[in-house]
């Protein structure tokens, strides 16, 4: 479980396909804290640790293809900036909103603006049951945000410039894919929903 509140962004050093799998190398200012097994969300996809090397500050991950058909950790390549977030520590304050760390599916960018000091984003993605709604939460490459325009297969978010400066979100521009986790209450309304009808 995780909040959506990134800790630091780590860079792809390497990359191993293995069958449908790809084992990612990173570097991160956090490396030396890592353990094998623990959990870390790589923009917003829930990944295990499966080994650390403080010799040279790397880590290594592994994503199984189901979880590379749904997210955009296909399209990562060396140099690649990836946000990411430990698990939730029992006990302490949740900031953002409670995320799985389980991406439902990839958006894309529509448009960027910036008013007023702060940045709007705009995504697309492709029909599905999933919502969104104004004033709610939902999860882009792993940040908790707030939901400013909601409609039909699309949303915005607003992004203090803090937040735009401190993850991979000022890197994102028009067509790029990014990872979306709905928020988990929406998820179980909309099912409900379905099954009424």
């Amino acid at each position: 479980m995780f909040t959506g509140i990134i800790e630091e962004m780590a860079e792809v050093v390497g990359l191993k396909e293995e069958g449908g799998n790809i084992h990612f190398v990173l570097t991160s200012p956090i490396t030396n804290e890592l353990k094998i097994d623990q959990s870390i969300a790589h923009n917003g996809v829930c990944l295990t640790v499966v080994h650390v090397d403080n010799n040279t500050g790397s880590y290594t991950v592994t994503a199984i293809n189901e979880t590379l058909e749904v997210s955009n950790l296909r399209l990562l390549k060396i140099g690649s900036k990836v946000n990411i977030e430990r698990s939730l520590k029992i006990g302490s304050r949740v900031d953002g909103h409670m995320v799985q760390g389980h991406i439902d599916q990839t958006a894309i960018c529509t448009e960027l603006r910036q008013d007023k000091g702060s940045h709007i984003i705009s995504f697309e993605y492709e029909n599905s049951t999933n919502i969104t709604v104004e004033k709610g939460s939902v999860c882009v490459n792993g940040v908790s945000l707030t939901v400013v325009c909601s409609q039909d297969n699309s949303f915005s978010v607003a992004i203090i410039p803090y937040t735009f400066e401190h993850t991979n979100l000022h890197m994102i521009k028009l067509g790029t894919v990014v990872n979306i986790e709905f928020d988990i209450l929406g998820k179980y309304i909309a099912k409900m929903f379905i099954k009424e009808l």
